[in-house]
C-alpha cells in the first residue's frame, strides 16, 4: 500500500494516514473531527491497514499509532443529531473505543486542541497522551448537556482516572487545562501547541519496540483491560430508552 492514505476516500477526504518508519500517523481534518459513522468506519479502517500489516510481518517490529487533530479541535465529540437520528451508530463508535483500547501496537493521543465528550473518550482509549498547553480542554460534559453515559462510557473513564478525578470529570464536567491534566495524571506529556506531534513522535518511539512482542501487547492490554471490555460490549442500541 502507497502512503498517505485518505479515508475514507478522496472525495471524503475526513482523514490521512501516514506512514514514518515504525510509527503510523492518523491526522484527522474534518473539521471539529465530531464522530458519526463514516467518520468511525474510517478510523476502523485505519486500524485495519496497521494491523494487517503488522501481523504480516515476519519478524518482530517496532511499530506505534498517534493520532492528531487540527486547528483548535483534536475532537469535539460525536455528532449529536448524526447520532440522535442513525440507529446503530451508538454501537459503531462503542466498537471504535473497544477496538483503540486493546489496539495491537502502542497507541499516543496528540490533543492540538479541544478534546470534548466522545473525543475525551477517545483520546482515553489511547495508550498515552501529548496535551497542547496554550490551549484547549479535556472535559467530559454530560452532566451540562443533560446527556447520561452509557456503561461502557463510565468504566473507561472510571478506570483511567483516580477517584476524585472521576467525580470532578463526571459531576462536575470539570475542564482540564493541560497542566491539571498532568497533574490528576490524564495525560503523560504536555508542550506547547508547536511541539505536540513532536513530542508524541519521540513517545511513540519510545515505546514502539514493545510492539515486539506480537499479539501478547494485545493480549496484556484485554486483561487490563476486562471489565472495561465487557461493558463496552454491551449492545448500546438494543438498550430501550437509550439517549445521547
Amino acid at each position: 500500500m502507497s502512503f498517505p492514505v485518505a479515508l475514507p476516500s478522496s472525495e471524503k477526504h475526513f482523514m490521512t494516514l501516514h506512514h514514518e518508519g515504525p510509527l503510523y500517523i492518523l491526522h484527522l481534518h474534518n473539521n471539529e473531527n465530531r464522530f458519526t459513522t463514516e467518520v468511525c468506519n474510517a478510523i476502523l479502517h485505519a486500524l485495519q491497514i496497521i494491523e494487517d500489516t503488522f501481523i504480516a510481518s515476519e519478524d518482530p517490529v517496532d511499530m506505534a499509532l498517534i493520532t492528531v487533530g487540527e486547528g483548535k479541535f483534536y475532537s469535539n465529540g460525536l455528532d449529536l443529531l448524526h447520532a440522535s437520528t442513525t440507529y446503530s451508530f451508538i454501537d459503531t463508535y462503542v466498537l471504535l473505543l473497544k477496538r483503540l483500547l486493546t489496539f495491537c501496537v502502542p497507541t499516543v493521543a496528540a490533543l492540538n486542541g479541544h478534546a470534548f465528550a466522545g473525543g475525551c473518550l477517545f483520546a482515553l482509549a489511547h495508550d498515552y497522551r501529548v496535551m497542547r498547553t496554550d490551549r484547549g480542554f479535556l472535559c467530559m460534559n454530560e452532566v451540562d448537556l443533560p446527556a447520561p453515559l452509557a456503561p461502557g462510557f463510565t468504566g473507561l473513564c472510571r478506570y483511567k482516572m483516580t477517584p476524585q478525578t472521576f467525580r470532578d470529570t463526571i459531576l462536575q464536567a470539570r475542564r482540564y487545562t493541560a497542566q491539571e491534566a498532568l497533574e490528576n495524571q490524564l495525560v503523560d506529556v504536555i508542550c506547547p501547541q508547536n511541539q505536540v506531534l513532536d513530542k508524541a513522535k519521540e513517545l511513540a518511539l519510545k515505546w514502539a519496540p514493545k510492539a515486539k512482542s506480537g499479539i501478547v501487547y494485545k493480549q496484556l492490554k484485554e486483561e487490563m483491560y476486562t471489565d472495561v471490555i465487557r461493558l463496552l460490549s454491551i449492545p448500546l442500541s438494543r438498550r430501550a430508552k437509550f439517549k445521547l
